[in-house]
């Protein structure tokens, strides 16, 4: 088994070793509650998870970290002008990201920690940077301190650029600067700002710079030295960019492997606030099953570029149904034939070798749909051996992928008001068919049929009975 990961500052796939034998430590940038969540975030989120699920079924002991960025300019300029507290704006957004990911089948992290509740690491963090001459308070009374990219020769190492290149920090005044391009690390209190977004410090009154939070974080809760930093390709520069610079400048090996998900793109065009295009969490988890959208946001490679469309949750819908009807129809008749075995839940090796490589998604899915049409060719044939052993495959990909439709996470709730009616609805009409046709009345019994199959229900006749599912 050798896991290979690409390496976004080596620009390479690399064989995956961890620090630590046996366990693993993954940081993971999580969101700046400012607003609501959108499909991007999703998505991000859904690649580390997948991330996850994969390294712990290979039998490592994960420990996950994705923080909360609770304390930022725009949180501070969203909430100016109103009635609602900075803080509690921020809380409210950050139940809605958790309310998003719950729905999707996220793992909750090891430890989610807010910006806000390691300030005191943040700050010795800074101190550790001025004493070691790679970063200053201004000159200008202002209270800020900088980190100063001149002192750090690596500085670009992560994006390969240099310095010419870059552009300048536009996180404070630059009048407080020795350099456009060196980025704030702590931000002095500003009479506009309100009292309660200030903590006191060696510099003055003030709160961290946003790139010193993950920084902080991160070490705090995985150590000076951790196996995989993930986050958005939009974070490449200057977040992690700079997170690199300041953790090493201070001493911290910090990230041995640094992953990056590709962005979402709305029907060809990149997702921004200018465009009015933006498609958030809670409409897009709306317009389709929960389990329909994962499937979705996680089939693409995770390196890649996603567009969605109209079509997309469609396509996804009929991809899941066909391996929720293998399921079904497995199940039931390996009940009603009392078979012993429903199937060793072991992943294929050729879904292993995909998952391997890169996190090989689909490729993996492949495999996964392959099995599916295995596994109906041998219901087919009455081979029931190899219909259970396609079975418990299937339920193990679908697993690690978590997408496995019988898991308890997605069932429907049946005492919902309006699922109970629509089962009563569905019972009744199918059992006026059955008995139509016990009468010999087949014009009835196709008539129910197909009033039923125009609403959308699929019905499959078994020696056990009619079943129904949704079409």
């Amino acid at each position: 088994m050798t896991i290979q990961l690409y390496d976004s500052r080596a620009q390479a796939l690399r064989d995956f070793i961890p620090t630590n034998p046996g366990a693993v430590g993954i940081y993971a940038c999580g969101p700046t509650v400012q607003s609501s969540p959108h499909i991007g975030h999703l998505r991000s989120a859904l690649v580390y998870d997948q991330l996850r699920r994969w390294l712990t079924y290979r039998g490592f002991d994960v420990t996950f970290i994705r923080n909360v960025t609770d304390i930022d300019d725009k949180i501070l300029a969203n909430a100016a002008g109103t009635a609602e507290q900075w803080w509690a704006l921020a809380y409210r957004y950050e139940l809605e990201f958790t309310a998003g990911y719950q729905r999707l089948g996220i793992l909750a992290p090891t430890y989610e920690p807010r910006a806000t509740a390691s300030i005191q690491q943040m700050q010795d963090l800074i101190t550790r940077l001025i004493d070691r001459g790679h970063a200053y308070p201004a000159a200008d009374g202002s209270g800020d301190v900088y980190f100063d990219t001149n002192s750090w020769a690596e500085y670009g190492a992560l994006t390969r650029q240099g310095r010419g290149d870059m552009e300048a920090a536009a996180d404070a005044d630059p009048r407080g600067k020795n350099d456009p391009r060196d980025f704030a690390l702590w931000k002095g209190h500003k009479a506009d700002e309100p009292a309660s977004a200030s903590w006191p410090s060696p510099w003055g009154p003030g709160r961290p710079g946003w790139h010193i939070e993950c920084s902080a974080m991160a070490s705090r809760y995985l150590g000076a030295g951790f196996d995989i930093h993930g986050g958005g390709l939009d974070l490449r520069f200057p977040h992690h960019e700079n997170e690199l610079a300041q953790s090493t400048a201070a001493g911290d090996a910090f990230a041995k492997y640094w992953m990056h998900n590709g962005l979402v793109h709305v029907q060809g065009q990149k997702m921004s606030k200018s465009l009015g295009n933006s498609v958030f969490a809670a409409e897009l988890l709306d317009q389709a099953r929960a389990i329909v959208v994962r499937y979705y946001l996680g089939a693409a490679h995770y390196r890649s570029t996603i567009d969605y469309t109209d079509h997309s949750l469609a396509e996804a819908e009929a991809a899941l149904e066909r391996i929720e009807s293998f399921l079904d129809r497995a199940d039931r008749r390996l009940a009603e034939t009392r078979f012993a075995s429903s199937g060793v839940e072991v992943v294929p090796d050729e879904f292993a070798i995909a998952m391997d490589d890169d996190l090989a998604v689909p490729q993996a899915l492949a495999v996964l749909h392959e099995t599916v049409r295995t596994g109906n060719a041998a219901l087919d044939a009455e081979d029931l051996r190899a219909a259970a052993a396609a079975r418990g495959q299937v339920l193990a990909m679908s697993e690690v992928l978590g997408i496995n439709p019988l898991s308890p996470s997605w069932a429907v709730a049946t005492d919902e008001p309006a699922m109970v009616a629509l089962t009563a609805l569905v019972e009744r009409l199918l059992s006026d068919r059955e008995t139509a046709r016990e009468s010999r009345d087949y014009k009835a019994a196709d008539r129910i049929r197909d009033e039923l199959v125009a609403a959308g229900i699929t019905i499959e006749d078994t020696p056990s009975g009619a079943h129904w599912s949704f079409d």
